[in-house]
């Protein structure tokens, strides 16, 4: 494998799992294009495997033979055959194999043909409907899932990017300043940099559950601070390994499609794409090294785990690794001993969260460990793709340079945070990295024991890109806390701490699509962690809350459904006080007490009428000196609205 040249990438873009990616520069001046990863995956794929959890006790339960005869017997109760065409074969019944013992108690079974929509919905019935049956579901692939195009030129690229404003605090990585503006730019960033001077992730694990990393990779450095990780795929096609098994180290063996077709329907002919290396990067690239860009949490340890190989990965090896990455044994797999303290999952699949998912998932949580996923890229509701519909995950869409939604970010009420994605062709105007985002990568198409490659940078967009902002601030803010002799933060309450502490969008993000509470921001994030709590022996104490200025709007406010957030405003007596909201759109309501934080339930003062036009007035013989607390609750998802305080 060459590792002597490291190029920077921004010819293509493609699609996989949630992100759109950028390889190699050609040489002077040319003309790129930016394509599709992979064409959009429908939302179902021919069913070939099941996960299916007997009950404790039942006669099923006992032996592989007794859950194989379940499974058999559901599907003789449906007329299901060896064969869905008439013929010959159309008598023989639907056979099935044991493929192994899930990690949480469940089975996973192969089907001995590829089920159609309508047969896979009566077979899982026949199941769940079968006494012995607790659950069962579709073990899914989780694949690439969008695809766009645009125009996108080389030498505009780079003169443009070249003359991005230097920050004033700067790593010495010569690629900081120039193409990540995704960690200080006003607008887009997380607000890295300031950041840094509190964190930068030391003592902390991440795991990365992708495709695998390239850990000799020059910017991500192997030995302590890139983990061994383990390879979680258990079937030989999608891994590219020589059997079935799990193996340790997380090698990416490249994801490449050489037959088209061979994942679904359509499916084209693709190359690898060195996804897991780039949101590794991201979370963990080495930085003041004087090389490359930087990685957001970059003293962090990244735990590789593979999970995603040729068409996808299997629910059940993504389940399976997500228990094993918060420190929970699976058998086969030796214990992970660097349980992680954030996991990050940059991808997803059509439909329902079901229940191997949520139980690795609760699983994850209650070992501590705070689990991040992507949202998705299809300009949909997020609440129909998993695992980011899940509960007890921290679910990431995607913005622009700008700080808008990007056009390809799922929205909905589920979705809790952004960070920036990358604006894709939308921000190739304002020089090409401004609409990706930048991090580690490889320019071969396929295999990395090819030779055939070298190291690179490149750019991605997606909200694949998002997540591992989320997760390393997640990472900073759990380093701070230890460093500084307090308790880690538990998964919810982190996850209750970054969303209070997000950025406000500086633009307008439209009520029928929300992406959270805001831009994740790093440094907030460790200023409200690292806050020392009010003694009331010493100072007058009372909740956080933003300070209202008189007549001095507040605007631009926006929030998902059920979010809050707190105001707080120093009365004088004896004058009327108002407080009032306006424009936008979407549904808030208005609590307002005094020397105390209101809540739905317990309040002075309240506004709650359809819409965003609130006020509630204090006449003067009731106004008190003192601290009024004002709380904005979104009802529905708003955006856009203006609040304002007058006395």
């Amino acid at each position: 494998m060459k590792k002597n040249k490291l190029g920077l990438a921004v010819a293509t873009v493609v699609m996989l799992s949630s992100a759109a990616i950028v390889p190699a520069l050609a040489a002077g001046p040319a003309q790129g294009r930016i394509v599709s990863r992979a064409q959009a995956a429908p939302d179902y794929v021919g069913a070939t495997r099941l996960i299916v959890k007997y009950k404790n006790g039942s006669a099923s339960s006992g032996t592989v033979a007794g859950k194989l005869t379940t499974v058999r017997q559901a599907a003789a109760r449906i007329g299901l055959r060896q064969s869905a065409a008439t013929g010959a074969k159309a008598a023989v019944p639907l056979n099935a194999s044991h493929v192994r013992k899930l990690a949480l108690g469940a089975d996973a079974i192969k089907l001995s043909r590829s089920l159609s929509a309508s047969e896979t919905n009566a077979l899982v019935a026949a199941l769940r409907a079968d006494a012995s049956v607790e659950y069962a579901q579709v073990d899914r692939m989780m694949r690439a899932v969008e695809d766009f195009s645009a125009p996108v030129s080389m030498t505009s690229v780079l003169a443009a990017a070249s003359g991005r404003v230097t920050p004033q605090a700067i790593p010495d990585d010569p690629y900081f300043s120039v193409y990540q503006w995704h960690y200080d730019d006003p607008n887009g960033g997380i607000n890295t940099p300031a950041a840094w001077d509190l964190s930068t992730g030391a003592g902390t694990v991440v795991a990365v559950l992708d495709t695998g990393i390239l850990p000799t990779h020059p910017d991500l450095g192997s030995g302590t601070h890139i983990l061994p990780g383990y390879d979680f795929i258990t079937d030989a096609f999608v891994s590219r390994r020589p059997t079935d098994d799990r193996v340790p180290g997380a090698l990416d063996q490249g994801d490449w499609n050489p037959v088209a077709g061979e994942c679904y329907a359509g499916s084209p002919v693709q190359e690898s794409s060195w996804h897991g290396t780039h949101t590794a990067g991201t979370v963990g690239e080495l930085t003041n090294n004087g090389s490359g860009g930087a990685g957001v949490a970059y003293n962090a340890q990244v735990l590789p785990v593979r999970v995603l190989g040729r068409c996808g990965g299997y629910t059940s090896d993504i389940a399976d690794a997500i228990a094993w990455a918060s420190g929970a044994p699976i058998a086969g797999v030796p214990n992970n001993t660097n349980p992680a303290e954030v996991i990050n999952l940059s991808l997803g699949g059509g439909g329902a969260c079901e229940a191997y998912e949520q139980a690795a998932i609760n699983t994850a949580v209650a070992n501590g460990s705070l689990v991040v996923i992507s949202a998705g890229n299809q300009n949909a509701n997020s609440s129909g793709y998993s695992p980011g519909n899940c509960q007890n995950v921290v679910t990431v869409g995607a913005t622009r340079i700008t700080g808008g939604r990007a056009s390809y970010s799922n929205y909905g009420a589920n979705v809790d945070i952004a960070a920036p994605g990358g604006g894709g062709g939308q921000d190739t105007g304002n020089g090409g990295w401004d609409g990706y985002v930048f991090s580690t990568g490889w320019d071969g198409a396929t295999t990395p024991e090819s030779g055939a490659g070298e190291f690179i940078y490149t750019g991605m967009a997606g909200t694949s890109m998002s997540a591992p902002h989320v997760t390393a601030v997640a990472a900073l803010v759990q380093s701070a806390l230890i460093a500084n002799d307090k308790d880690p933060l538990t998964p919810t309450a982190l996850e209750t701490l970054l969303k209070t502490t997000a950025r406000t969008f500086p633009v307008t993000i439209p009520a029928s699509t929300p992406i959270g509470t805001g831009i994740v921001d790093a440094k907030a994030a460790l200023d409200k962690a690292l806050e020392e709590p009010c003694d009331p022996a010493t100072e007058v104490c009372g909740p956080v809350a933003t300070p209202l200025v008189n007549k001095v709007n507040v605007t631009g406010l926006s929030g998902a459904a059920g979010s809050e957030k707190l105001y707080s405003f120093e009365a004088t007596a004896g004058s009327v006080l108002s407080f009032m909201t306006l424009g936008g759109s979407g549904n808030v309501s208005l609590y307002v007490s005094f020397e105390e934080e209101p809540s739905a339930t317990s309040y002075d003062y309240k506004s709650t009428r359809p819409g965003n036009s609130e006020t509630v007035r204090i006449n003067a013989p009731q106004t008190q000196a003192g601290t009024y607390y004002v709380k904005l609750v979104g009802v529905a998802a708003y955006s856009g609205v203006t609040l304002v305080a007058r006395q």
